[in-house]
C-alpha cells in the first residue's frame, strides 16, 4: 500500500532540481513521437540546440521570444504567489497590445521619450484592468478566478477582431483585418542592427528584478507571501488581505498587457489576430517551471523560447513537425505538477510486509 505523508521541510537541491528535472522529463517523453517519425533522437535535439543557440542570429531570435514569456511568466508568477489563478495572461496580452495601438497609431503626436512611455503605459493599465473584474467578481461574488480569467481571454480576442474588422481597421491594409501601424516614435527601439530583439527585453529583465526584490525585501511582497500561504491567518495578523488581492491582481494584469504592448511596438508595428501564437497560456508553464520565483521565470522563459525557436529550424531540417514544442511545453508543465507532489509528500510503502507474513503464518 501507498502512503502519501507531507514532508516537514524541502531542502533546497530537491526544490531546485524539480525544474530540471520537469525539463528533462518532457524531452526524453518528447522523443517518443521523433522516434515515430523516423527521425533520429539524438540529431533531432541536437539540431534543435543548434536553431536556438548555434548563431548570434539564433540568440537573438531567442531573446526576442523570450521578452513576451518572461512577462506573461511574471504576470503568473506574482498572481500565483497570493493564490490567484490568473489563467487569462492571454486577454490581457491582447488588451495591452490593443490599448498601444490605439494611443500609438497616430491618436497623439510626440516625441519617442514622450511617445513610448505612454504606450507603455496604456498597455500596463489595458491589461490591469481586465485583471481587476475577475479579482473584483471572486471578492465580491465569490466567482472562480479561473474560469472568470479563462473565459476573458476569449471576450478580449473576440473584441480585438471586431475592432480590427471595423474602427480599428486600416484603410490602406488590402482589406486585411490589422490596424494601422504604429508610428516611429512609438516603437521600442531595437537592441541590435538587424535583429528583431528589441527593448523590450530590457523592459521584461528590469519587471523580473523588481518583482524577485519586491517579493524579498518589500513588505507588500511579505505580505502577498502570507496570503498566498493561508489568506485567514493573514488576516488575523492584520494583512490588509483584499487590498493585497486587488494590487496583486491589478500588477499581474499590468505586466501581461506589457507582452502586448512588445510584441506591437516592438516586432510587428501593427496589431492582428493571430499576434499572439498562446504566449499568454506557456506563461503559466514558465511560471510553474520556475516555481513561482521571479528570477527563475527569466531561465525557465529562455528555455521555453529556445524549444521553440529550436523546434522550428529542426523542423526544417529533418522534416519533423514543429507542434513538436508544443508537446514539449505541455509535457513541461505535467512534469512540474507531478514531480511537485512529490516535493510536497513523500512516498512511503505500508503494510505489504505485514500482510505479506499475516497470509504466510495463515497458510502455515
Amino acid at each position: 500500500m501507498i502512503r502519501f505523508e507531507p514532508r516537514e521541510s524541502v531542502s533546497p537541491v530537491l526544490r531546485a532540481g524539480v525544474p530540471v528535472a520537469a525539463a528533462l522529463a518532457a524531452l526524453a517523453l518528447a522523443a517518443l513521437p521523433i522516434m515515430a517519425a523516423g527521425a533520429p533522437v539524438l540529431q533531432a535535439y541536437a539540431l534543435m540546440a543548434k536553431g536556438a543557440f548555434g548563431s548570434f542570429f539564433a540568440v537573438s531570435e531567442l531573446l526576442s521570444r523570450a521578452t513576451p514569456l518572461i512577462l506573461t511568466g511574471l504576470a503568473a508568477a506574482l498572481a500565483f504567489r497570493a493564490r490567484l489563478w490568473n489563467i487569462g495572461g492571454e486577454g490581457q496580452l491582447y488588451a495591452g497590445a490593443l490599448a498601444a495601438v490605439a494611443v500609438g497609431s497616430g491618436a497623439i503626436s510626440a516625441p519617442p521619450a514622450v511617445m513610448i512611455p505612454l504606450v507603455l503605459l496604456a498597455g500596463a493599465m489595458a491589461g490591469a484592468m481586465m485583471m481587476l473584474v475577475p479579482a473584483l467578481l471572486k471578492l465580491r461574488l465569490g466567482a472562480d478566478e479561473v474560469v472568470t480569467t479563462l473565459l476573458l481571454n476569449f471576450v478580449v480576442v473576440l473584441f480585438v477582431q471586431m475592432m480590427l474588422e471595423g474602427p480599428m481597421k486600416d484603410p490602406m491594409g488590402m482589406g486585411w483585418p490589422q490596424s494601422e501601424p504604429m508610428a516611429d516614435a512609438a516603437m521600442l527601439p531595437k537592441l541590435f542592427d538587424r535583429m528583431r530583439v528589441h527593448a523590450g527585453l530590457i523592459v521584461a529583465l528590469v519587471a523580473a528584478l523588481l518583482a524577485h526584490i519586491l517579493l524579498a525585501r518589500t513588505v507588500w511582497g511579505f505580505e502577498i507571501r502570507a496570503v498566498g500561504e493561508n489568506r485567514e491567518a493573514a488576516r488575523h495578523a492584520g494583512i490588509p488581505v483584499t487590498a493585497t488581492f486587488v494590487r496583486v491582481a491589478l500588477l499581474s494584469g499590468a505586466l501581461a498587457g506589457l507582452a502586448g504592448v512588445g510584441e506591437v511596438a516592438g516586432l510587428k508595428g501593427y496589431l492582428t489576430a493571430d499576434l499572439s501564437p498562446g504566449f499568454g497560456y506557456a506563461g503559466i508553464v514558465v511560471a510553474m517551471l520556475a516555481g513561482l520565483s521571479p528570477l527563475g521565470v527569466v531561465v525557465a522563459a529562455l528555455f521555453i523560447a529556445g524549444v521553440f525557436v529550436g523546434a522550428d529550424s529542426m523542423s526544417r531540417a529533418i522534416g519533423v513537425s514543429n507542434y513538436l514544442a508544443d508537446l514539449v511545453v505541455a509535457t513541461s508543465l505535467i512534469a512540474v505538477l507531478v514531480s511537485g507532489l512529490f516535493v510536497r509528500f513523500r512516498v512511503r510503502l505500508v503494510g505489504t510486509g505485514r500482510k505479506a507474513s499475516a497470509g504466510k503464518d495463515g497458510g502455515a
